[in-house]
């Protein structure tokens, strides 16, 4: 479960390399693409410009790049030639890399074009909760205190956090233990250790934390059909606290 320094080492390229690809997508005019077209083109960034591997791609069967998560969407979007970036949309996008076999994780919601009040303030606290969570780890720490800090932050707004879905230990495999709640008890689960790997990404609704997965067996929806957004970095336990291993360039550990 606990990763060596130089895994950790190898893990942190992987994130790096991850990261870039989200600096990419970020100089991007999002509106009027098929989320397809989003697809193939971090395909082929990861593949040509970062020699690396798009880990979700044939992960379970499923044969794309990227899941594309759009307004009501909670998670595991797929990609459509047919589904069109609309201004006032936000999106979700979650993307994994393996690069000397190991599997960075991350995603980021983007907001198109001009967004209402409402989605924008999701997408924040969203953003916010995510580091709540990340800011509660270090050794010694449990589990049950990284997924209080997410919970309480998004009921503070008037959210709901989705409990069908969780974090995960990542490393050489895209899943690995321990299961990381976005919700929780403080001082409950388990104990972080140094060397732990593994996901924070809170999925926070506007409505109720209630979900369905549509009939192609992968997209999660609200079944309320209000927004849904998510966040996502991986991290490592260390000896000092907490180490992002996706970092984006520019991104720093917000004060909150």
């Amino acid at each position: 479960m606990t990763k060596r320094p130089e895994e950790i080492v190898l893990m942190a390229e992987s994130g790096r390399l991850l990261a870039g690809v989200f600096a990419h997508l970020d100089s991007l005019n999002l509106i009027g693409m098929s989320t397809m077209q989003v697809n193939d083109l971090v395909e082929r960034f990861i593949v040509d410009a970062l020699g690396a591997r798009p880990a979700s791609k044939g992960q379970y069967g499923y044969a794309y790049a990227l899941n594309s998560s759009r307004n009501n969407v909670v998670c595991h979007g797929v990609p459509s030639h047919t589904e069109i970036l609309q201004s006032g949309d936000i999106v979700n996008l979650d993307i994994t890399l393996e690069k000397n076999g190991y599997i960075a994780d991350s995603s980021k919601t983007y907001l198109v074009g001009e967004v209402s009040p409402a989605a924008r303030r999701l997408v924040k606290v969203t953003y916010e909760a995510m580091w709540k969570g990340i800011r509660a780890v270090r050794p010694g720490a449990r589990l049950g205190d990284v997924g209080h800090a997410i919970e309480r932050h998004a009921r503070k707004h008037g959210y709901t956090v989705v409990r069908d879905y969780c974090g995960h230990g990542i490393g050489r495999e895209m899943h690995e233990p321990p299961q990381v709640l976005h919700w929780g008890r403080p001082q409950t689960g388990l104990v972080l250790r140094e060397g732990m790997t593994f996901t924070i990404e809170p999925m926070i609704n506007q409505g109720k934390h209630a979900v369905r997965t549509e009939d192609d067996g992968w997209t999660v929806v609200t079944v309320d059909g209000q927004l849904s957004a998510q966040f996502e970095h991986t991290v490592a336990v260390t000896r000092q606290g907490v180490r992002v291993l996706t970092l984006r360039p520019g991104e720093t550990m917000p004060i909150l």
